[in-house]
């Protein structure tokens, strides 16, 4: 939230509650998909960028596809206008998300090649880029663990240099994980996202 909506919920909360009580109850029948898909509509409409940032995060972990929310970003054009889609697509550049490129947008999942087995060692943790997507490789035991290298929180782009042993610390708002299971262990709730994946002919692939 803004500093000015912070400080408005401090000196006038009892009153601000009714209105998010409101706003809460208004989306009670809609499914997740459909409720984050108009609040990412409504953060467009007022172009406030955190907020807009915040329910996109949620739309895509609620089940919501990239093409899903292009395709409600144009149909509100009559209420938005073509300023401020594309006000809301240059975020989405920004921020960079590997499933909102040309690559990947209009993509089934398939099998994609990640490295050869023999690059990474038992214990070892390494941060692979593979087309439109970096991920980060743990391997133990002959097991592989692939994670997206994206933060939950706010799909900030997690360094290599943000690992510590098998913890991986975002440097936005300092979620830790635990790179073995990919939950997450401080801050937050929501764990990396993990990918399937195989091993055939010494080559390692993944599912996205």
């Amino acid at each position: 939230m803004s500093d000015a909506l912070n400080y408005l919920i401090a000196v006038r909360g009892d009153a601000l509650g009714h209105y998010f009580k409101f706003v809460k109850d208004t989306g009670k029948h809609l499914d997740p998909k459909t409720r984050n898909l108009i609040s990412v509509i409504t953060k467009v409409h007022s172009q406030t960028k955190p907020g807009f940032k915040q329910y996109l995060t949620r739309a895509l972990r609620e089940g919501c596809t990239p093409m899903e929310v292009i395709d409600a970003l144009l149909m509100a054009f009559p209420a938005l206008g073509l300023a401020k889609i594309v006000w809301a697509t240059e975020i989405l550049l920004e921020m960079d998300l590997p499933e909102f490129s040309p690559e990947l947008i209009n993509s089934l999942p398939q099998w994609r090649e990640v490295m050869p087995v023999a690059d990474i060692a038992d214990g070892e943790v390494k941060r692979v880029t593979c087309g439109a997507r970096t991920v980060f490789v743990y391997c133990t035991a002959e097991t592989f663990k692939v994670y997206d290298s994206h933060c939950p929180h706010q799909v900030t782009n997690i360094p290599h240099l943000a690992l510590d042993g098998l913890t991986l610390t975002c440097p936005k708002h300092l979620w830790k994980f635990d790179i073995a299971s990919g939950a997450c262990i401080d801050k937050g709730k929501h764990p990396l996202k993990a990918f399937e994946t195989k091993v055939e002919d010494g080559r390692l692939y993944a599912m996205w």
